[in-house]
């Protein structure tokens, strides 16, 4: 059950982040809007520059596209039992896996080749690598 609880709240928190590079990757709204809380907001040379990067696309769509999928599936797969199913623990299992890899490759290119602080970016790779160790063991 606190497993539950956990990967549905971390899924949550996720979703927010992506959500909200999401809205601006496709301009929906500008990264340093007002009402965004402050240590949220990406600043224009920080992290709302690395949304336009070619790193910040996996098969033409926004990395933070492909991550609301992804917790959209989490959220809604554990409530359901979903996650609880062998097989499809499996597919959970390996979808996280895939967004711990995609996370080591962006916070390796956010280090050392765009060399951008994002701490929301460094938020979302470690939300991600509790989630794959959540599933892994619960």
């Amino acid at each position: 059950m606190l497993t539950s609880i956990g990967l549905v709240g971390l899924s949550v928190i996720g979703m927010t982040i992506s959500t909200y590079f999401t809205a601006v990757a496709y301009h929906w709204i500008r990264a340093d809007e007002r009402w965004i809380p402050g240590f949220c907001r990406m600043g224009e040379q920080t992290c709302a520059s690395i949304v336009f990067t070619p790193q910040a696309r996996v098969f033409g769509l926004p990395n933070s596209l492909l991550g609301q999928i992804f917790y959209v599936a989490i959220i809604i797969g554990v409530p359901l039992g979903l996650v609880a199913q062998p097989l499809l623990w499996r597919l959970y299992l390996s979808a996280s896996l895939i967004t711990v890899g995609l996370g080591v490759y962006l916070s390796y290119s956010l280090l050392f080749v765009t060399r951008v602080p994002c701490k929301l970016c460094f938020t979302s790779h470690g939300l991600n690598t509790i989630i794959f160790v959540v599933l892994l063991l619960g």
